[in-house]
């Protein structure tokens, strides 16, 4: 008789078990996360900090938007292009993105993301042409596209496993600190020095991270030790991290995906799908708020002043840095039922929106300042779907699965924003909106998030049985 082999494979309780496989005992890698090292923070922050810049593209044409009307000579439905253009364009390129981190790493695509939107806000810097800055918020989109994924790839590769949500939460969070950052010194320098030296202060900074990226950011962990060894040597521990890394079995390079397979597997992964509704009911109140209608509803539906509906914005960036890493925790603790969690979170924030707008008249002050912090805080919950697909997705699609997820929130934006616009261009074609009229364009964001609720419960059931047929397993040896 042969000896016996086996294998390791996760089980509900998300500990490992041991099954049979034909593959040999010594090729079992011993995964190098067991702490959280100096080394894996400095990648970390070096991702955290592509994020926050990113984030500083993303929001900049919000706060630049009345200099825009007559820089470019455009009406308010151009200037608001600007926005869906960033946001489809960066939705869109999820899948794609994901696909070539997972394919070329993380490193290589976030350094080069970096640089596509420095090039952008250069072209945003210089030109008067409205058709040429629209196909720079494109160029910035993709970019943006590449900064997030590319961070949650880093992730799991570089920390364990059991603190990886924490970390999610405080890389979505912490990020939230480029809203700030565009609408505090990016606006002042607008203000101060004028419209090129601001862009051109972002695509500096674009620059800066690319180059930080390029000397901080790695892949995967390699040993100190390494230092000693000769090129091939270190070549073949740098596989063996890769893999360990990976969360692989065996030391020998796995074949990797094709495009086609690697598609096939995320969509028709229903714990992807489950991302992506996770993302989509909660995300878009928050994206919607802070990208376009906010500042409308505040101040035309509100009539707040510029000041007092600035205060509720820094009051919503806060909310979500605090929120982040209690949210993580939140994931972390209850593991494969954080789903119920996110139906529950998903139900009262649009619950909180529905009571805000209830009334004919326009709520108090301190009333839009609590619907920020409960809107902000519970949204934290869109990034369990990312914790759910790191735990359940095959590590070599990763990234893609990530994007599928990572494209709920935007997608639900993108129509309800549009939604919003069109019934308020019905209830009010004069373009006199008040707080009757936000009422029913608020309308959109209602269906939309009724739509993405029902995904929600349909792909959470899809999930629950692919989860539960992937952990039965029998302890046979073979012989």
């Amino acid at each position: 008789m042969g000896s016996t082999m086996w294998r390791v494979v996760k089980q509900r309780n998300g500990k490992d078990q041991i099954s049979s496989t034909d593959q040999p005992s010594t090729a079992v890698a011993k995964d190098p996360r067991e702490h959280v090292t100096g080394r894996a923070i400095a990648v970390w922050l070096a991702a955290l900090i592509t994020y926050i810049v990113a984030i500083v593209g993303r929001t900049s044409m919000g706060v630049a938007g009345v200099e825009a009307l007559d820089r470019f000579h455009i009406n308010a439905s151009q200037l608001a292009l600007f926005t869906a253009v960033q946001v489809g364009v960066y939705a869109l390129a999820q899948i794609p993105t994901g696909i070539i981190i997972d394919r070329v790493g993380a490193k290589k695509t976030m350094v080069v993301g970096a640089l596509i939107m420095a090039l952008g806000q250069v072209i945003i810097a210089f030109t008067t042409s409205y058709p040429l800055a629209v196909i720079a918020r494109v160029f910035i989109g993709a970019g943006d596209a590449t900064a997030f994924l590319g961070a949650m790839r880093l992730l799991p590769a570089w920390f364990p496993l059991r603190v990886t949500p924490l970390f999610t939460q405080l890389t979505a969070g912490l990020g939230q600190l480029g809203q700030f950052i565009s609408a505090v010194p990016f606006l002042a320098i607008l203000h101060a020095a004028g419209w090129v030296p601001a862009f051109l202060s972002l695509s500096t900074a674009g620059l800066l991270i690319a180059i930080v990226g390029m000397i901080a950011l790695a892949d995967v962990p390699e040993n100190s030790s390494t230092a000693r060894m000769s090129l091939r040597e270190r070549r073949a521990a740098k596989k063996a991290a890769k893999t360990a890394a990976e969360g692989g079995a065996s030391a020998a390079a796995e074949e990797k995906l094709t495009i086609g397979q690697t598609l096939k597997t995320v969509t028709t992964h229903p714990v992807c799908w489950q991302g992506f509704f996770t993302h989509w009911t909660g995300l878009m109140h928050q994206c919607i708020f802070t990208l376009l209608w906010g500042m409308p509803l505040m101040m035309l539906g509100m009539g707040l002043k510029p000041s007092e509906a600035s205060v509720v914005l820094v009051i919503n960036t806060l909310s979500v840095i605090i929120a982040g890493p209690l949210m993580g925790m939140v994931s972390a603790r209850t593991g494969r039922d954080r789903i119920k969690v996110v139906v529950a979170i998903a139900f009262i924030n649009m619950a909180v929106w529905i009571v805000f707008l209830a009334p004919s008249n326009p709520p108090a002050y301190w009333a839009i300042i609590v619907v920020n912090i409960l809107m902000a805080g519970l949204g934290a919950m869109s990034n369990f779907g990312f914790d759910s697909v790191r735990e359940e997705v095959d590590r070599k699609v990763l990234a893609t699965g990530t994007g599928l997820a990572n494209m709920g929130g935007f997608v639900a934006t993108m129509l309800a924003a549009q939604g919003v616009g069109f019934l308020l261009d019905i209830a009010a074609p004069d373009g006199n909106y008040t707080w009757e009229t936000f009422r029913i364009g608020w309308l959109a964001v209602v269906g939309v998030w009724a739509i993405g609720f029902v995904g929600l419960l349909v792909a959470k059931r899809a999930a629950a049985r692919f989860v539960a047929q992937q952990s039965r397993f029998e302890l046979e040896p073979t012989e």
